[in-house]
């Protein structure tokens, strides 16, 4: 940049992006369902703000935050999903009927209401343009013109788009299938969660692989046993957390409560093991708002958390 005015200088890139992590639970919601996943939809949208810092050192002009950020987000979870070869594709049909934005229609706001009660995860088994339409309209009430100037169709493609989708939604939503019944904690989460629940620090640490690595969102990520180790010792600070086995999306996790008796969790982690030792964490501690789309399952007879778990 030594030939030209600089771009957005770090100072007003880090002012922006600070402003702009208050769409961060905004744009999960959005990439979550785009990817039938409330942890894929995170990673996307952590690349999300990774990709935009970078992208504003080559910009002269403050973007629009949010719709320059959607489309970032909305760009790399096409990528993703391309890259695992379930891109579904439909020819456009003539615009089928669609209430207009201005009005307030007591069908459309049912729509609407089903679409945010659906669970994440049966978003994606619609056609792609269907689920991004159905999203950015029925669960973040985006205007027509502006899901068209995003998905870069037009706006009777996206009505198209958005009455075969509702349609498709709901014959998902009668034909799906009861959560599955809670499983039995694995040994080795069992016993880090018995330890946690004892402030067993030091007993925790020695579970660690030397190599283990621990992400957390909007936090740098941390490498070896020694630095890894000052994960628990934050998590010390914080009186009264009580952990439970459950389970996301198939995946064995940890729930993590306020106190033993809260009636829900506030977020959870899930580890990976090698050898009877942790090789890797990822703990949502500090996005809270993944826990508030998923759909987790305790032990025993202690239930279900999560929008759409009917």
């Amino acid at each position: 940049m030594s030939e030209r005015e600089p771009a957005v200088d770090r100072d007003r890139q880090e002012g922006l992006l600070a402003l702009a992590t208050v769409l961060r639970p905004e744009l999960h919601r959005y990439c979550a369902r785009l990817m039938g996943s409330v942890i894929d939809g995170e990673d996307v949208v952590q690349d999300t703000f990774a990709r935009a810092f970078v992208a504003l050192d080559e910009l002269c002009e403050v973007p629009q935050l949010r719709p320059w950020l959607f489309r970032i987000a909305h760009n790399r979870a096409l990528d993703v999903l391309r890259s695992r070869a379930i891109r579904a594709s439909e020819p456009i049909e003539a615009a089928l009927e669609v209430a207009d934005d201005s009005k307030v229609d007591p069908v459309e706001m049912l729509m609407r209401r089903e679409a945010i009660e659906t669970a994440v995860s049966r978003f994606a088994e619609l056609p792609l343009l269907q689920r991004s339409v159905v999203i950015l309209k029925d669960v973040l009430g985006e205007p027509l013109a502006e899901i068209a100037g995003l998905l870069g169709i037009s706006v009777d493609a996206v009505k198209a788009h958005l009455a075969r989708g509702r349609a498709r939604l709901r014959q998902i939503n009668a034909q799906a299938k009861p959560l599955p019944d809670a499983r039995i904690a694995s040994a080795a989460v069992a016993r880090y969660v018995t330890l946690f629940n004892q402030r067993d620090w030091d007993g925790l640490r020695a579970l660690l692989a030397d190599d283990v690595r621990l992400q957390q969102s909007m936090h740098p990520p941390r490498s070896g046993a020694a630095d890894v180790g000052m994960f628990f010792t934050i998590y010390a600070k914080s009186d009264g957390l009580w952990l439970k086995p459950a389970w996301v999306e198939g995946r064995e996790v940890i729930a993590v409560f306020e106190h033993r008796t809260a009636p829900k969790p506030i977020h959870f982690m899930w580890l990976e093991w090698r050898q009877g030792r942790i090789s890797f964490i990822r703990d949502y501690r500090y996005v809270g708002y993944v826990t508030d789309d998923a759909e987790l399952v305790l032990p025993g007879d202690a239930g279900s958390f999560g929008r759409g778990t009917g």
